[in-house]
C-alpha cells in the first residue's frame, strides 16, 4: 500500500499507512472522512487543536497525544510526549521533540510558542520517518533530529519560520522530501525554490486535499 500524506489545511494532515491512520493538528477547516488510529496535536493554539474535529475522527480505541494543556479541551484519555519521549505502537514509533520561538514575539516580550508549550513529532511508519515541525522557528535542536524522509515545514513568518528560515531548516534536517505547511500570506514557490537550489531534496507544494505517496 506504502505511505501517503495528504495536507488537510493550515498545519493538518494526515498519514496512511497499511497499519495506520494518522492525522496531526486538526482545525475547523481540517476536511476528514475517515476515522483515526492516532491523533497528534503539537500546540494547544485553535488553529491546531479543534476539539469537534478530534471528537469526529475519534473512535473507540484511538489514541490521542498531546500536551498537558490541551487535555481539558479534547477530554477523554489523551496520552502526552514530552520533547525526548517516544511511544511505540502497533505500526507506529512516535517521538516527540522541540519547538518553539526564538525570534518571535508577542508586544508583551513574550514568545508566540515559548519553550516547553508545544512539540514537533517524528512519526515512523513502516520504515519511513515523517517530521512534523509543530509551530516553531529554526532551533538547533533540528539539527539532533536524526534521519528524516519528509518534513513538514512552517514557513508563514509572524509566528514561526519565515521561507528563508524554513529553507535553511529543511537543508539542514536534509529529508529526502518537504512540504511548507502554517503557510499565511508567504509564497511557497520561493521556499522551493531556495531549498532545491542548494539541495537534492524534492519540494512537495501540495493543494488542500492533495496526497503524495512516500517514496
Amino acid at each position: 500500500m506504502g505511505i501517503f500524506i495528504k495536507w488537510l489545511a493550515h498545519a493538518s494532515f494526515q498519514i496512511r499507512s497499511e497499519g495506520k491512520l494518522i492525522y496531526i493538528d486538526l482545525e475547523k477547516n481540517s476536511k476528514t472522512s475517515e476515522k483515526a488510529d492516532l491523533i497528534l496535536v503539537t500546540h494547544s493554539h485553535s488553529d491546531h487543536c479543534d476539539p469537534s474535529k478530534i471528537s469526529k475522527v475519534r473512535k473507540e480505541g484511538t489514541i490521542v497525544i498531546a500536551p498537558k494543556d490541551c487535555i481539558p479541551k479534547i477530554g477523554g484519555n489523551v496520552k502526552t510526549l514530552k520533547p525526548g519521549e517516544e511511544m511505540l505502537l502497533e505500526g507506529a514509533k512516535i517521538k516527540a521533540v522541540e519547538a518553539y520561538n526564538i525570534k518571535r514575539f508577542r508586544s508583551s516580550g513574550n514568545p508566540y510558542h515559548p519553550r516547553e508549550f508545544g512539540v514537533g513529532y517524528l512519526i515512523t511508519v513502516e520504515g519511513k520517518t515523517i517530521y512534523h515541525a509543530g509551530d516553531t522557528d529554526f532551533i538547533p535542536e533540528m539539527r539532533q533530529l536524526g534521519h528524516v524522509d519528509v518534513a513538514l515545514l512552517p514557513s508563514g513568518d509572524t509566528y514561526t519560520m519565515d521561507n528563508t528560515e524554513a529553507a535553511e531548516a529543511a537543508i539542514v534536517i536534509n529529508p529526502k522530501a518537504a512540504i511548507p505547511m502554517h503557510r499565511w500570506s508567504t509564497s511557497p514557490e520561493e521556499f522551493r525554490k531556495k531549498v532545491e537550489a542548494d539541495s537534492n531534496i524534492k519540494v512537495m507544494l501540495l493543494r488542500e486535499g492533495e496526497e503524495f505517496q512516500v517514496a
